[in-house]
């Protein structure tokens, strides 16, 4: 299959677990997001290509791939990297929309690149694409307790009053991945870091 390399300019991929079983759990922060931007952006992403789910988004003047890795958390990168090999998209314009268990539901932090931090779908994300230099916006989804297993707390849901704080926190999330598209990556991390 042929694929024009430049037709896309930037590479969204919202992370999270495939199955309704999944669905409202803290590892689908990522996921969630991209059902809010469903719902609220008139975005739709119904196809399934390199293992992933995908739509076309336009912002500003930019056109890019919003994925959604069909895996599993563990196996994001091989969907990344499908992507961001066909589209010859470099890893500095793909935005990684992940879960993060350090800071409480309703914040984020922006990241312009780093480490894993212990995430398995960063960590994979990392792997395949062999660089650590892509953008990438943290959810909180609030730490775990003292001697919780950390699997069983990032697969159990959120709480009704957590979804309802993320459906107000997408807003901020989506100008976010506005800023860094456009370039304004700074702006958004002083904004919202």
């Amino acid at each position: 299959m042929f694929f024009k390399k430049d037709n896309y300019e930037f590479l969204l991929v919202c992370l999270g677990n495939p199955g309704e079983e999944y669905r409202k759990t803290r590892h689908n922060a990522g996921f969630l997001f991209a059902e809010w931007m469903e719902e609220y952006k008139s975005l739709k992403i119904r196809r399934l290509k390199f293992r992933a789910l995908y739509g076309d988004m336009k912002l500003g003047d930019k056109k890019g791939l919003v994925i959604l890795p069909q895996t599993y958390m563990n196996d994001s990168g091989i969907a990344v990297k499908g992507y961001a090999s066909a589209y010859g998209i470099k890893p500095e314009k793909i935005i990684v929309v992940v879960d993060d268990i350090n800071f409480p539901v309703g914040q984020i932090r922006i990241k312009r690149k780093g480490s894993s931090a212990g995430h398995n779908g960063m960590k994979s994300i990392i792997e395949h694409l062999g660089s650590e230099d892509f953008p990438r916006i943290k959810i909180g989804v609030s730490p775990k307790r003292e001697g919780q297993d950390l699997r069983d707390y990032v697969l159990s849901d959120f709480t009704k009053a957590d979804i309802e704080t993320l459906d107000k926190l997408y807003e901020s999330v989506y100008d976010a991945v506005c800023l860094t598209v456009g370039g304004d990556i700074d702006l958004a991390m002083q904004k919202y870091n």
